[in-house]
């Protein structure tokens, strides 16, 4: 399994998903024209994820998520909280898994977001404010 590091871009969040130190990291903003085509090999690699470790026996290492989004459409909204469901599905089997939502200070919906998502997939979120960017 290889890591998946996307550069971020105007309409595209900068991703970082290694299997090797367990951690992901989402930042930036999330509007792509093709939603699809750009979640599509990310939550293909997080259910390889999600299976590969599971098999392997490495659920002693918690895994570490980070998301710090500054906006994000609903159709991006949809896939972040499919991948969250997917990191649900790896607590259920034992890992302990680290959630890290961030928002800019003032920013409620963001805040709100995050609390949604944490109550769906019965997960719990850190939610972290930043200092106005």
């Amino acid at each position: 399994m290889d890591k998946l590091i996307l550069s971020p871009t105007v309409f595209t969040p900068r991703v970082i998903l290694d299997h090797e130190k367990h951690f992901l990291e989402f930042s930036g903003e999330s509007r792509p024209d093709d939603v699809r085509e750009f979640f599509g090999p990310i939550i293909q690699w997080m259910n390889d994820y999600s299976e590969t470790l599971l098999r392997s026996g490495d659920n002693i290492k918690p895994v570490i998520s980070h998301f710090n989004f500054n906006y994000f459409n609903s159709a991006s909204a949809k896939c972040i909280l499919d991948i969250c469901k997917i990191l649900a599905r790896i607590r259920s089997k034992g890992t302990d898994v680290s959630v890290r939502w961030y928002y800019v200070r003032g920013d409620d919906d963001m805040m709100e977001t995050g609390r949604e998502m944490e109550m769906i997939v019965n997960i719990p979120f850190e939610l972290i404010e930043l200092e106005d960017q």
